[in-house]
């Protein structure tokens, strides 16, 4: 596939069928999704509908990826909300495997600051057994780096930096655990998209995912509106031997058509 065909989008809440339908339509092969609310809720699918999806991509050669919503709480060790957890991300990944998902974005959960070990804890453990659930069910889960909150902020999400990264990938085998290596949030810490690339390499990337900001705060600005060097993430990806595909997190339609032949001009 040319860099063009490996540049895909997320497409969220988006009904999933119509989502493909317009990736059909503009020649996209890879597709991100959530399934938390609206038509793509975890409890709308039929047999009948997930065959319908799995059919579509199958007849047309796109992957689909379920992506888990960041605002729940994968740190949470509270009772009974804690469970609720376990069954939330042992439930995306049945549904993934329904439709026939290539992978599974997932998120560390976020801490408080005055209870981080706890939560460190809870966090690890639950993506351990979600990890292991997912290998033996032949679903593929990405751990997604998340975005930098400000010193100040009361709530901040886990494996933002290389430090906190590094903590999962070390405690889980790299055959249950996948990257969904998301450059603009690696651009919000010191480190900067090279220094992870420098610490974790490629071999677990399942996904880049692709926004610009300007080195600050959480923002998903079109390539270009920002200050990341697209020109430099492509080259150094590309020349480390990246053979995968990129997710285009921002933009309308018509916005990401443009941009990704923009994108695919870089390389």
């Amino acid at each position: 596939m040319t860099i063009k065909d490996r540049i895909g989008v997320d497409a969220g809440k988006t009904r999933l069928e119509d989502a493909l339908k317009w990736a059909i339509e503009n020649q996209f092969y890879y597709i991100d999704f959530n399934a938390d609310a609206g038509p793509n809720h975890m409890n709308a699918w039929s047999k009948e509908r997930a065959r319908e999806v799995r059919n579509m991509c199958e007849s047309n050669g796109i992957s689909i990826g379920l992506h888990t919503l960041s605002a729940v709480n994968i740190a949470e060790y509270s009772p009974y909300v804690s469970n609720s957890v376990d069954e939330y991300l042992r439930g995306s990944v049945n549904l993934a495997n329904l439709l026939g998902c290539s992978w599974t974005v997932v998120h560390a959960g976020y801490h408080f600051s005055n209870d981080y070990p706890e939560r460190l804890k809870a966090s690890l453990e639950r993506l351990k057994r979600i990890c292991k659930y997912g290998s033996e069910t032949g679903q593929r889960i990405l751990l997604e780096n998340l975005n930098f909150e400000p010193e100040h902020a009361e709530v901040h999400y886990m494996a933002h930096n290389i430090k906190e990264t590094k903590l999962y990938f070390d405690e889980i085998p790299a055959e249950e655990l996948g990257w969904a290596f998301t450059a603009n949030h690696s651009h919000l810490v010191p480190e900067g998209i090279n220094g992870f690339l420098d610490t974790f390499g490629i071999d677990r990337i399942g996904e880049v995912r692709l926004a610009d900001n300007h080195g600050e705060y959480e923002v998903h600005l079109i390539p270009g509106e920002g200050n990341i060097n697209f020109s430099n993430l492509f080259a150094r990806l590309e020349n480390d031997g990246y053979k995968g595909h990129y997710s285009m997190a921002y933009g309308s339609d018509d916005e990401r058509i443009k941009s990704r032949k923009q994108l695919s001009m870089l390389v």
